[in-house]
């Protein structure tokens, strides 16, 4: 099979990953230094890594974060008496599979959201679907579903989300303790989820 249909039917099939890495083999010099195995194992790794990329992108524009924040970008210089080693310890992603959620507390302006966004970001890199959540818009919408007879179609569309994640913030706006939000909040919670508060 010559090249030009092969890279056609490869676009066809939706393997746009192998068709660029293809084109990009023609142009190597060493081309024909390498065998049939490492030429094919080079596509093949191409195309998993481009959708692994896309399938972040997807979940990361889908988790609706207020700020773009990654782990690298984390200042530990910044004094808000953050545990480095926690934190990194956090951002394997070990208080997902064990089902456990992490409360993010401080004074005002220390970056508790940011904080938290960065480690739903990775979250959503380690293939975890998340949704960013303020949980004072969130009781407004409970409540206006609950009053013209949404609430259940509410609630089953949240549950469609089925993230794994959820990042709410919390704040003295809405009425309630941070202890309250908590609990209130967790009546809407889907079984085996975890959640993520910056109060």
């Amino acid at each position: 099979m010559q090249q030009r249909p092969a890279y056609q039917q490869l676009n066809q099939l939706r393997l746009f990953g192998m068709a660029r890495a293809l084109s990009e083999q023609q142009r190597l010099p060493e081309l024909d230094l390498m065998s049939f195995e490492e030429r094919l194992g080079l596509l093949v790794e191409r195309e998993a890594s481009e959708r692994a990329s896309m399938q972040t992108t997807a979940r990361l524009r889908r988790a609706k974060l207020k700020h773009a924040a990654t782990p690298e970008d984390v200042d530990y210089r910044v004094a808000r008496g953050l545990d480095r080693t926690l934190f990194n310890r956090l951002l394997t992603g070990s208080w997902i599979k064990e089902h456990q959620n992490v409360l993010i507390t401080g004074l005002t302006g220390l970056g508790k959201t940011w904080l938290a966004c960065a480690l739903t970001n990775q979250a959503c890199r380690l293939g975890y679907s998340s949704l960013y959540v303020r949980v004072p818009r969130l009781f407004e919408e409970l409540a206006i579903a609950h009053g013209d007879g949404r609430y259940v179609k509410f609630i089953t569309q949240l549950a469609k989300a089925r993230p794994e994640t959820h990042v709410r913030q919390t704040a003295q706006s809405s009425g309630r303790s941070a202890g309250n939000t908590e609990g209130a909040a967790g009546a809407h919670e889907w079984r085996h989820h975890n959640a993520l508060f910056g109060s």
